[in-house]
């Protein structure tokens, strides 16, 4: 059990500045406790960023191939540590065992994708306009990476985060939620038994409101790295904003599956079954809407509901629990009060509805899994995230209905459409207003190799995982190269010719720009 002494600074463990501590809680069991953590404030962010700031002058001038050797050790270690994270992942944040392994799988693959980056070339090399010019652009790291988590996915997007900014040279301060933050020790433990350097990465446990307001602020703090609500995204950006201080914002989600006539009508049951409660729909890409075609609304309802009255509900340790508790006794009762909303506008409980409070359920956190029937767009359970295990039927006409609906929220991250027709799928693939699209798959299932993010409020236009996976952590660097014969000057951007009739190609070589 952790005792308090949870910061990570400068390449020690240390108790918050102040003395002040708080505990994580199993949310299948409020009564166990996981551990005490240092409730960190400004003056742990201060000494952190401070740490890392020292650290990186050395750590940028790392070769790249040695750093991305320390993810490929953290690869390794997260493999053979993968069954003890999984655990601790059910116990701190409440879901199935079988998706917290997927959890740190992920945390996996990206640290082997990331490493793969090492000897990966880095920039461009590109023809200038002048004779004897060499023109280059390679990526250069920022400085200090301010790096905040949710507490959904505690060990996979730390990974997503951390990894790039390490490889890319950065030094990082994390800090996670104040769900999991044994996870958020566990995983820098585990990095400093890779080799990690002291102050390369500094970890300071707490609130958000305390530590992780203060690491916005931080003078030192090059960019900022957040994932979770649009509602604190936004305070983040702004501040950022009048700090001219770089930010990567991935926010909330309204997804929605699309399931049309033609679809295969088990498959988009099965998927809208995984989409829905998943994580017990604490996901950011969960299918809170499932969009129906008028015609085959009773048949895919019917169907729907006699998959969701199968889902076992309890402890994600037990092999047989499919879905989860909640994170917290607050949440649970937000998700109950969007049911109840959801209610109040004509919507129709068919499913759940419930906070389950008996036998094995009286200490957790747990809620029913809930269909509501006969959502219509403009109402609140149709536009806001509910982040529980709640999702809406709509129905819908046609393609085009669809697809008006499933654009009608302020939210672009994961949309699916269910079909059977090819020429539908490329329509939706085009039109659907969303960074991630899926034909005849659920609204969950993002891969590493490609980037992760959302449009209008679900972010800022960043993107994490894939190719793309450093451009947050990272700044362009050109360069320019005169290696003509001593003494002359060669000039560009200026109203000369680099050719004119009768011009040879020995010429000074001015550009033509303005």
């Amino acid at each position: 059990m952790y005792d308090g002494r949870t910061n990570y600074i400068g390449g020690q463990w240390c108790a918050a500045s102040n003395g002040a501590t708080f505990p994580s809680l199993n949310p299948a069991d409020t009564e166990q406790m996981i551990g005490i953590f240092a409730r960190s404030g400004a003056e742990d962010v201060r000494r952190a960023v401070e740490a890392a700031e020292q650290a990186y002058p050395q750590w940028s001038r790392v070769p790249k191939p040695a750093r991305a050797a320390l993810l490929l050790r953290m690869g390794r270690l997260l493999e053979q540590n993968k069954e003890g994270l999984a655990r601790l992942m059910v116990l701190e944040m409440g879901k199935v065992l079988e998706e917290a392994r997927g959890d740190v799988q992920e945390a996996i693959d990206m640290a082997y994708y990331m490493a793969g980056f090492g000897r990966m070339p880095d920039g461009y090399v590109v023809p200038s306009e002048r004779p004897d010019i060499y023109c280059a652009a390679r990526r250069v790291p920022v400085g200090v990476v301010g790096v905040i988590t949710p507490w959904n996915f505690p060990i996979a997007i730390p990974s997503w985060k951390i990894f790039p900014a390490l490889l890319a040279g950065n030094t990082v301060v994390f800090k996670p939620s104040e769900e999991t933050p044994g996870l958020a020790c566990r995983f820098v433990e585990l990095l400093i038994e890779a080799g990690l350097p002291d102050g390369v990465l500094n970890l300071v446990t707490g609130y958000g409101s305390e530590a992780g307001m203060a690491l916005v602020e931080a003078k030192g703090v090059r960019v900022i790295s957040f994932t979770g609500s649009t509602a604190v995204g936004k305070q983040i950006a702004s501040r950022c904003g009048e700090q001219m201080k770089r930010v990567s914002c991935e926010l909330g989600g309204k997804n929605a599956i699309l399931v049309l006539e033609d679809a295969d009508l088990e498959l988009g049951c099965k998927g809208a079954v995984w989409g829905a409660f998943a994580t017990s729909g604490q996901r950011c890409t969960a299918a809170s809407r499932i969009l129906v075609q008028r015609s085959i609304k009773p048949r895919f309802l019917q169907a729907f509901l006699e998959h969701v009255a199968r889902l076992r509900v309890g402890s994600g340790l037990d092999p047989n629990v499919e879905v989860g508790p909640v994170i917290n006794r607050h949440q649970l009762e937000r998700i109950h009060e969007y049911v109840q909303i959801g209610k109040a506008e004509g919507a129709e409980v068919v499913m759940g509805g419930t906070v389950l409070t008996e036998g094995a359920y009286a200490k957790g956190c747990y809620y029913a899994p809930t269909v509501l029937d006969r959502v219509t767009p403009k109402m609140r359970i149709a536009q806001e995230e509910i982040f529980g295990p709640v999702t809406a039927i709509m129905e819908v006409d046609d393609l085009a209905d669809a697809l008006t609906t499933a654009n009608a929220t302020a939210y672009g991250l994961s949309l699916s459409v269910y079909t059977g027709d090819v020429r539908k799928a490329f329509r939706a693939i085009e039109q659907l207003e969303a960074g991630l699209v899926y034909v005849n798959l659920p609204t969950s299932g993002a891969e590493i190799q490609l980037p992760f993010g959302g449009v209008k409020q679900t972010g800022n236009g960043s993107r994490e995982a894939g190719w793309v996976a450093m451009d947050y952590c990272t700044e362009w660097k050109s360069v320019y190269i005169n290696y003509s014969e001593a003494g002359e000057l060669v000039r560009a951007q200026i109203d000369t010719p680099v050719l004119s009739d009768g011009d040879s190609l020995s010429g000074g070589g001015e550009g033509r720009r303005p």
